[in-house]
């Protein structure tokens, strides 16, 4: 009889996590799909591997037993889904090139892409939510973790609309910004802003700023590569020391090394770009 990785990989997430609940969140699936997985594969053993008297799911002797044989089987072989939480501040040039190669190379992994910017990356690899995440300017000192730099940094600038004061006029430097309201990047991990009088306006997402700043809503800091493909209307503002640029990382889980198919996706992350 041949178990599917998938059956095996929920096996061991409902292990892992205690639950059907927490396992079907850390899966990105339904409580219903992980439970009749599970029922499933119950039923083509032949044996219960879960005991469901309790508040929580219990491994059964037959459980037991198959767990250390579900993730040696999983640790030889691909894993069945691949989770991404990627940084609207990395260039989708280099992710295209990635996920053609990627849908050629593993056929069969499903593959799940998710948007975060610094810590809402960081809470949802540490969460198991996904595997391997990429995010921008942040340092990270969290032992949970790992981390390594991707070759090619993020490079923002400041922007307005065409039809805002400051594209008319332009500031002579940072302190002229100040009579402007300002549109910051502010996380769902990020501690509410404090009141003020309107002068930041907030949203958790580049893109979402971006479109506010196409609105003429005010001047926001934007990637240069996400204003190029979606907004090249925009307006920079030429003051000194920008455009920024940072370093982006690849960060995971300590306790989840990659398996084959984040690894391949790690290793094309960090080769360097290619020439002209």
């Amino acid at each position: 009889m041949s178990v599917s990785n998938d059956a095996l990989a929920t096996l061991v997430m409902v292990a892992e996590h205690g639950s059907f609940s927490a396992a079907a969140r850390a899966l990105g699936k339904r409580q219903s799909t992980v439970s009749e997985c599970v029922a499933n594969l119950e039923i083509d053993l032949g044996v219960s591997l879960f005991e469901r008297s309790g508040r929580q799911p219990q491994l059964t002797a037959a459980g037991e037993r198959l767990l250390p044989l579900a993730r040696q089987a999983l640790a030889a072989g691909t894993e069945p889904r691949l989770s991404l939480v990627l940084s609207d501040t990395f260039h989708t040039g280099s992710l295209e090139a990635a996920l053609q190669a990627f849908a050629t190379q593993f056929p069969h992994t499903e593959l799940e892409c998710l948007v975060g910017e610094q810590e809402d990356v960081l809470a949802l690899v540490r969460q198991g939510r996904a595997q391997l995440g990429l995010l921008c300017g942040l340092a990270i000192q969290d032992g949970l973790l790992a981390s390594q730099p991707l070759p090619q940094p993020a490079s923002t600038s400041l922007y307005v609309a065409p039809q805002h004061a400051l594209a008319r006029q332009p500031p002579q430097d940072e302190a002229q910004l100040q009579a402007h309201r300002q549109l910051r990047l502010n996380t769902y991990g990020d501690t509410a802003p404090a009141g003020g009088a309107g002068q930041c306006w907030y949203a958790p997402s580049y893109l979402l700023l971006l479109e506010m700043t196409q609105l003429g809503f005010g001047w926001a800091e934007l990637p240069d590569w996400l204003v190029a493909r979606y907004a090249p209307e925009l307006v920079p503002l030429p003051l000194p020391g920008w455009p920024q640029r940072r370093s982006l990382h690849a960060v995971w889980r300590r306790a989840q090394p990659p398996g084959p198919a984040a690894a391949w996706m790690l290793q094309h992350f960090l080769q360097p770009p290619a020439a002209g």
